[in-house]
């Protein structure tokens, strides 16, 4: 779980209308940050932003660029009202997508409900930072995130520039 020699550094990125004008307690937020720290990540930063797309992608843009974060979960606006941008905000922003990921959060989720086949959540690499999209139910973002989890390790010291095989 080291990157370069220090603990791998996150941050958490609620999108809420509501929760950015401060009329709804952030919890899917709060659900992301205990998980990530019970695994042994350190959140670095957490914000909540409202459902626009710029304000999310310079959000993304800034902790990458600028924090060096090594990972960037975001909570909410992944399903189908016109105000749901993140997957497009976040589009945006990566250098590439990483399927593999959504697919498997989608295809637990389905395992609960099959509104899962809604979801448009995104997973994808901007520099050496990896961007998960989570839905803004705290339920469902724990769920969702838990099906990453096994693999998240892995993926992160790829992108940090482990050198091994992966088959090893």
């Amino acid at each position: 779980m080291e990157q370069t020699g220090h603990r791998i550094l996150a941050g958490v990125l609620t999108v809420s209308d509501k929760g950015s004008q401060g009329l709804r307690e952030d919890e899917s937020g709060q659900v992301v940050t205990r998980l990530l720290k019970e695994k042994g990540y350190t959140i670095a930063i957490q914000d909540i932003v409202p459902d626009e797309s710029e304000r999310i992608a310079g959000v993304l843009r800034k902790w990458v660029d600028d924090e060096h974060l090594a990972l960037i979960v975001t909570s909410g606006g992944t399903g189908l009202t016109p105000r749901d941008v993140t997957p497009q905000a976040t589009m945006s922003v990566i250098d590439y997508e990483v399927p593999g990921m959504a697919e498997a959060m989608r295809a637990a989720s389905l395992k609960k409900t099959p509104h899962a086949m809604l979801s448009r959540a995104v997973v994808g690499v901007r520099k050496a930072c990896l961007i998960i999209n989570l839905p803004g139910s705290p339920r469902a973002a724990r769920e969702n995130l838990e099906a990453v989890l096994p693999a998240l390790d892995h993926a992160l010291s790829k992108l940090a520039g482990d050198p091994s095989e992966c088959a090893t």
